[in-house]
Parts: structure tokens; sequence; C-alpha cells
């Protein structure tokens, strides 16, 4: 039996490569893992070989410290994977298979999933619906930043690619396919993008710019990325998009210097609980600030898609309503403009095939927009650590020597 190597997390602002234990068809307990799923077989499931396993920034937020995530947690939800091991219960899905992992869990058999809300199922964490590979209160299913990664109800949740060489000619775009490529375009369907809308996303990170290319994909005339980083905010202007720096004046008056008028038709918040203040309070951790700034500049009527992540549990949060998530929002502001709020996780395999065929027909150049790069497993810290400093890259492990260039 194979070794395995992992990226786990250690304490606020230390993640180690460590060497972990080769996956079974069984939850065993561990660091993050809910005692009721301690012992949970999973004949249904199958065992990965990661070819590609990303840095998200719903990580950071845990290796920053600001979750309750317990030291020793394996991290990552966004996997992509060859199948080496299949259970006895796996009908479908073969060995040798190339297939993404949407990183929301999903039993397939529950009333939610049946109903293709497949981020909040109900039977795979025993604490609250909804779940995720290595990530903090997400029932404990062991992360996929490693060589070797279990999957389970895999007939229902694994997307498998069509041809394996085009998949790995591809694979640093549909590497994308298992979060933020959804997540973002979750996003812009939810604010109602459409042909002629004028959008405004809040965060030029990579769920902020698959977000805006989730909107140009949509049909949207003007898409306006603001961010407090420059760099980020030249990567958004790589593919057409319009920017705003946030902490140089009044947002309002920069959008209508964009578009004439101080408002968008839908507001996208790609930042979520660790937002930072925007003008002469930018820098300043404030986290309704992303919210309350949609709601002013979201014409009356309109959307905010918010696949931004906001928590219950933030020990580091800058007030004692902010560590359980009570945010001071102008609701206000939304009752009287009649907005439509979307939060929660994104449904992933809702898009995830629609937006496979837009990347293999060269319609959604992912990667590039995101500026993705590859980096060995061994160079996660690292990675990391330029990510957290806030280098315009979405970093992509290698784990196990499939990308070769």
């Amino acid at each position: 039996m194979p070794g395995n190597r992992a990226v786990a997390y250690k304490e606020p602002g230390v993640v180690e490569v460590i060497d972990t234990e080769y996956p079974t068809f069984e939850l065993k307990d561990g660091p993050g893992v809910n005692p009721a799923n301690v012992g949970r077989k999973v004949p249904h499931g199958v065992i990965l070989k990661t070819v590609t396993t990303n840095i998200c920034g719903s990580d950071q937020h845990m290796v920053r410290g600001r979750t309750t995530a317990p030291a020793n947690l394996v991290l990552g939800h966004e996997i992509t994977g060859e199948v080496v091991e299949a259970g006895p219960d796996v009908e479908f899905i073969k060995v040798g298979d190339i297939v993404s992992v949407p990183f929301n869990i999903s039993c397939g058999r529950c009333r939610n999933c049946k109903e293709r809300q497949t981020g909040i199922c109900l039977n795979v964490n025993p604490d609250r619906p909804g779940s995720a590979y290595g990530y903090v209160d997400m029932g404990g299913w062991v992360g996929g930043q490693a060589e070797y990664v279990l999957v389970p109800y895999a007939d229902w949740n694994l997307l498998k690619f069509p041809d394996r060489d085009q998949a790995l000619e591809k694979i640093m775009d549909l590497t994308m396919l298992s979060d933020i490529f959804p997540t973002g375009f979750h996003g812009a369907v939810t604010a109602g993008v459409g042909v002629g809308s004028t959008v405004y996303v809040a965060g030029a990170g990579p769920v902020g710019l698959a977000a805006a290319m989730g909107a140009q994909l949509l049909g949207a005339a003007v898409v306006i990325v603001g961010d407090l980083n420059e760099d980020r905010l030249a990567q958004a202007r790589t593919f057409g998009c319009e920017t705003v720096n946030v902490g140089e004046g009044p947002l309002q008056d920069q959008i209508e210097q964009i578009l004439g008028v101080p408002e968008v038709d839908s507001g996208i918040d790609a930042v979520g609980f660790e937002a930072r203040g925007h003008g002469k309070d930018a820098g300043h951790e404030a986290p309704a600030t992303v919210l309350n700034s949609l709601m002013d500049i979201t014409t009356a009527g309109g959307s905010l898609g918010i696949p931004g992540l906001y928590v219950t549990g933030d020990p580091g949060a800058v007030d004692e309503a902010a560590q359980k998530g009570s945010l001071s929002l102008s609701l206000g502001t939304g009752w009287a403009k009649s907005l439509s709020f979307a939060t929660g996780q994104c449904p992933v395999m809702k898009y995830n095939r629609q937006l496979m065929m837009a990347i293999l027909h060269d319609k959604a150049p992912i990667a590039k927009a995101v500026n993705a790069k590859a980096i060995s497993l061994e160079d996660a810290p690292r990675g990391y650590a330029e990510f957290d400093a806030g280098a315009a890259t979405k970093f992509v492990l290698n784990p196990n020597g499939y990308l070769t260039d």
C-alpha cells in the first residue's frame, strides 16, 4: 500500500506537509472528524490519486486562525483526481477515470440533493446541513491537498471528464471546476446577471475573478471589479474588466465615472467576513463593509450574489458580535430598495458540467483569468504565504507529477 503526504494546518500562520494515512473506505477518528462520523463505512466511495488540488481563500481563513479549525486538520477541498480504487457499491465510475470533485460533499439521496441543493446535503455532516473536504465544522471528511483522498458517493459526486488526454491537456482550467469557477458563476447567476447587465464584483481574488468571467459568460455589458490590491486589479483588467480601487474614494463616485450613473444592476460579494473598509477606512477590518456597500450601489429591485464566506465562529473578529457572525448590516437599505440576497455554498453540481463544456470548447480560459500557477505539494507552505501576502495568483498543487510543464 502506498504512503500518503498531505498539507495540514498546524497553528495560525503555519501549515506543514506531513506523512498521513493512505485512505480507506471508512471514516476514522482524527482532527476535525465529527464523533458521529467515526467508523462510517464508505462502500460507495472511491480513492483518488490526486491530479491537482488548489489553495483556496477559504483555506486561508483557517490558516490565519480565523476559525475554530483544530491543529493537524488536513486541508483542501478543490480536488481533481484519477480513480485508483473503487468501493464495492460503485457502479459507473471506473478505475482510471479522471474526475472533478465538487467541494461540497452530498449524498444524492436526501430531499435537498434531489432538489439540486447539494451545498446543504442533510446526510453527510451530523452537525448541520452541508459538508466539504478538509474544512472546519464540515463533518470531518479528510482534505484533498494530499497525494491520495477518499471521495464518498462517487457515482453521484464525481464529474468524469469525457476524454483523458483532452482533460490532462486542459487540466489547469478544469481544476477550477471543483470550486472557484462554479462558485463565482453561482455568484453571478444569483445576482441576476444577464445580457446587457452592469455588474460590480467586490474582491479581485480568484473567486472574484471567476465571478467576473462568469458574468461575462452570462452576457454582462460591463463588469467592474473592486479591491485594494493593485496587482489583483491588474489581473482583472487582463480579460476585459473595469476596475476600481476602493481605497481611493467613494465607490459610487468611481462607478459613476465608468458607467455615468452611480449604480449597477447586479452586485457580487467575493470577499466574505474578513472585509476591509473603503475610502478613508481602507485597510481596517470592517466585516459588514462589502455587504453594505453593495446595497448602496445596486439598483432598486436588483440582486446580490454572496459567494463570499461568512462564519458563525470567528475568534479573531473585531468585536464580540462579529465573533458569532453577527454584523451591523443596513438591512433597511436592502428592504427599501427591494433587493434580493442569495448566500451559502455554491451547489457545484448545478453548474460544473456546463462550465466543463465551456472549457473544453475554448469558451472559458479560467486558468489564465485567475493567473493559475502550478507548484509542488512540498511547496504548499510557500504558496500559502504568498497568497496570504496578496499574490495575484491561484496556486495549483501538483502532488503526483501529472503536471509536467
